[in-house]
């Protein structure tokens, strides 16, 4: 579980419920057809924007931001590491039951690839596209979400004028002036909130986690064409120690040692 996404949602609307409370009361900020315009108009407009299909796609993988596990790019240097060993020490057929028992599809992938004998260039080819695949996917499930940002906001402008314009219409009563001005107002309250606290965070969040990904799948991949290539596990381990940040890298050295 992720625990900055939880903790950046409560923090940011435990902050706003804190400072209501301290002028007014939670209720004043509570309507009904201000919320049906916001959410109904930004799910509309996102379905004229988007097929269907790629929308609900983008709603089910919302859960990547709050359910993500993130892997750990040193346990990954290790494997390909003893894997280029123990390939260069018993052939590319020794891989076979390691390929059996790696978790990681796309390594997986990949090892069986080479044990099937495959060149390199078909390896790379195929890995590599896979990649580029998969990034889309989650560019598509982002867009999604940065484009339901850009239109809460919008929403809640078009909310706030249809209740000016119904206010307008009723300017005999003064009294009724300023709260009907605050009901407007809440429109555009509810825009902002859903746009700069929950959509766009959610993109972001899945394009951080998109490009994580697709890191340590492309460092996978350099791993496996160089085991391909029968290059020495050191030069495979240095390959791939480009891919790790100067900390990891460090972590890594010690353990080794």
């Amino acid at each position: 579980m992720d625990i900055a996404t939880l903790l950046g949602i409560f923090s940011a609307f435990g902050l706003m419920i804190m400072a209501i409370l301290q002028g007014g009361k939670l209720t004043l900020f509570i309507d009904i057809p201000s919320a049906l315009i916001v959410f109904g108009g930004t799910i509309g407009a996102t379905l004229v924007d988007f097929p269907l299909k790629e929308v609900l796609r983008a709603l089910k993988v919302v859960k990547n931001a709050f359910l993500n596990k993130i892997e750990i790019p040193t346990e990954y240097v290790q494997l390909l590491v003893s894997f280029a060993e123990r390939a260069r020490k018993e052939g590319i057929l020794a891989l076979e039951t390691e390929a059996e028992q790696v978790e990681n599809p796309f390594l997986k992938k990949g090892l069986q690839m080479l044990v099937d004998g495959f060149e390199p260039k078909v390896i790379e080819d195929t890995l590599q596209k896979e990649i580029d695949y998969l990034r889309e996917r989650h560019k598509m499930g982002s867009d999604v979400f940065s484009a339901m940002g850009a239109f809460a906001p919008a929403m809640g402008m078009i909310g706030t004028l249809i209740g000016l314009v119904q206010m307008l219409q009723n300017m005999s009563d003064p009294s009724s002036i300023g709260p009907a001005m605050a009901v407007a107002l809440i429109t555009t309250f509810y825009g902002a909130v859903l746009a700069n606290v929950i959509f766009l965070p959610i993109s972001g969040k899945l394009q951080v986690l998109s490009k994580y990904e697709c890191l340590i799948k492309e460092m996978i991949l350099e791993g496996i064409l160089a085991i391909s290539q029968g290059l020495n596990p050191r030069i495979v381990e240095q390959k791939l120690q480009v891919f790790l940040e100067p900390k990891l890298r460090e972590l890594a050295k010690r353990k080794k040692e």
